[in-house]
């Protein structure tokens, strides 16, 4: 079909990292919390298309400014691809992550603050191809439902910018959930999509209105985004749902879609973060679910054998609680940074991971054992 980026063609992508340029940069909100950057690559070429709703993944390396002076090697981070593909650039869009309101003394996020403080128009910086499984079923004329929370809007800005170019006639309805009008990104770009395509309907959703936010002008909604809220504004039909957000929001919402009955194929959800977000245990493959059973992990690099007792989330987890070295990046099964030989044994995933490791290879952050194992790190 016209646009559909899955039948495009897939020599344009490229293996390990390539040089892009940054050529803009500009805030989305008028906190200046979340900075768009716009990036096209060194060698000129056409770029290749993606799926709405993928990410890019960043090699940084951090500065003596970024009061990390030891670090040498870079740090890995995903961002997803905040508008629709272009064969001249792409856009992604960050929020600089402060330290938590509960626990001030723990340092700020150091990916982010480093691209708003340092990553400027002229900077190159290391970039591997678009990638990830959550991404819009471009395929279908289906409505959709997009849910993002906070920075989640990202992803759903590239599908809903997608569908209102390629799919004009497909219904959207996006809900958007945040604090107020202060960290209110895209708002002049949705309300005017809103208002030219009648096939878009926007809820935005304030938790905290500031005292100049007006009810019905800035957003639709007080409180969360819940499934109580989706049922009281979709009109009854069937529609996927995608959504993305903070771990708490995730960890809600998603359980609670297939506790109101959408078929579990329907609903897509990316967490930024690594949220635990719980599916009902009949949906998930009979590997996924540990036995009590102890089992002996073999880190043959390290030469270490531990027990695995499932007090552990992950296996990444597990090997830093032991003291074994171990790159990582996303801790979500994103970026690939953790992926790691198995030399023997097996792994399983409650839910497919966005970077699909090599075969004979596992990813430590969101792996589980399933038997005995002997990893090569």
């Amino acid at each position: 079909m016209p646009g559909d980026p899955v039948a495009a063609t897939r020599s344009l992508a490229w293996s390990g990292t390539r040089d892009f340029r940054v050529v803009r940069r500009e805030y989305e909100d008028p906190a200046g919390s979340q900075c768009s950057f716009y990036l096209t690559p060194v060698d000129g070429a056409e770029l290749p298309p993606f799926k709405p709703g993928q990410f890019l993944t960043f090699q940084l390396q951090p500065t003596v400014a970024d009061d990390v002076p030891q670090r040498q090697r870079p740090i890995t981070r995903c961002y997803s691809l905040s508008d629709q593909p272009d064969p001249r650039h792409y856009r992604i869009t960050i929020k600089r992550v402060p330290p938590p309101a509960s626990q001030p003394g723990l340092p700020a996020g150091l990916s982010s603050n480093h691209c708003h403080d340092h990553v400027q128009v002229g900077d190159v910086l290391q970039v591997k191809a678009p990638s990830g499984h959550f991404h819009l079923d471009v395929a279908s004329l289906a409505p959709v439902v997009l849910v993002g929370g906070g920075i989640g809007i990202t992803p759903m800005m590239s599908m809903l910018r997608w569908c209102q170019a390629e799919q004009p006639g497909r219904t959207v309805h996006l809900f958007y959930g945040l604090r107020n009008s202060a960290e209110h990104a895209f708002k002049q770009t949705l309300e005017q999509l809103a208002s030219t395509h009648s096939q878009v309907h926007l809820n935005v959703v304030y938790s905290q209105p500031g005292p100049d936010d007006v009810l019905g002008r800035d957003y639709q909604h007080t409180g969360h985004i819940t499934v109580a809220l989706l049922r009281q504004q979709l009109p009854l039909g069937a529609y996927q749902f995608y959504v993305c957000g903070p771990a708490p929001m995730m960890e809600a919402l998603v359980p609670e879609l297939l506790a109101w009955g959408v078929p579990q194929q329907d609903v897509h959800f990316e967490a930024f973060g690594p949220a635990s977000v719980r599916l009902p245990v009949a949906s998930m493959p009979p590997a996924a679910i540990l036995t009590s059973t102890p089992l002996e992990v073999r880190f043959a690099r390290s030469g270490r054998t531990l027990p695995w007792d499932g007090q552990q989330s992950n296996l990444l987890d597990f090997a830093e609680r032991h003291g074994v070295a171990v790159d990582s990046g996303c801790r979500s099964g994103g970026c690939g940074s953790c992926e790691t030989r198995l030399r023997k044994g097996t792994v399983s995933y409650a839910s497919a991971p966005d970077h699909d490791p090599a075969p004979g290879h596992c990813l430590l952050c969101v792996a589980t054992p399933t038997s005995d194992l002997e990893l090569e790190a």
